[in-house]
Formats: structure tokens, sequence, C-alpha cells
């Protein structure tokens, strides 16, 4: 069970964002098979420099591979595509905002899994307003 104060383990964390992926409509689900989910406490240097910060603390999550629409049938052989989450700083906005870190989790899995489906961070949070 996650401690109050400390959060959730790495384990716990990523337990959590294969709930969020199980739970998706079977159709993105399907489409996602290849992804790698990875839970780590903080992103490395260059994964915070092809985001355009500096913060360790300011991403929570990132998405790394090409997107469905930019992928070509010749193509072979490529890395599967990553959905990273930062549990560190994902634990931080957890006690700054009082929100279920389910529900932060949640949020961060299908923002990055967007990206996956060639959706720009404009396009989705414009779908989140239109949903509110």
């Amino acid at each position: 069970m996650m401690h109050e104060r400390t959060g959730p383990t790495q384990e716990q964390m990523q337990l959590m964002a294969e709930r969020v992926v199980a739970a998706l409509p079977e159709e993105f689900r399907t489409q996602m098979g290849e992804i790698v989910l990875r839970v780590e406490d903080f992103a490395t240097p260059d994964q915070l420099e092809s985001v355009e910060l500096s913060d360790k603390w300011e991403l929570t999550g990132l998405y790394e591979g090409e997107a469905l629409p930019d992928r070509s049938i010749w193509e072979s052989h490529r890395m599967p595509a990553r959905i990273w989450l930062f549990r560190q700083p994902l634990i931080a906005e957890w006690r700054e905002t009082c929100v279920r870190m389910d529900d932060l989790v949640r949020h961060v899995v299908i923002h990055e899994a967007g990206h996956h489906f060639g959706f720009s961070d404009d396009d989705m949070h414009a779908l989140e307003d239109d949903a509110d």
C-alpha cells in the first residue's frame, strides 16, 4: 500500500500505469501493444533537453518514439516506443495538488499515449477542455 508521505514505489507506479493501459478501449490498446511503460525517479538530462526543460522536477512523463501517423510501412527494426513516468515529480505534484495518485498517473499515461497517436500538446489540451 502507498505510504502517505513517500508515495508509491516504482513498482506500484508501474502497476498503476499498466492498469491505465489495460482499461483503455480495445481499439487504442491494440495500437499501443508495442509501447514499453517505464517508471524512473527522474528524467535524464537528455530527456529534459529533448523537451527544452532544465529542471528535473518539471517533467512528469515523456513519450519517446515515432507517432503512428509518421511511420512508414517500409521501416522495420525500429525500437519500441516508450512512455516514461517520472516518480518523484509525480509525487511532488500529488503532494501539492492533493489529486489522487492513480488519477495523476492516468492523466500522464493518457497524455503521453496521445503523442503516440500523433496528437500535439495543444490538441490534447483542447480535448481535455472540451471534456470539462
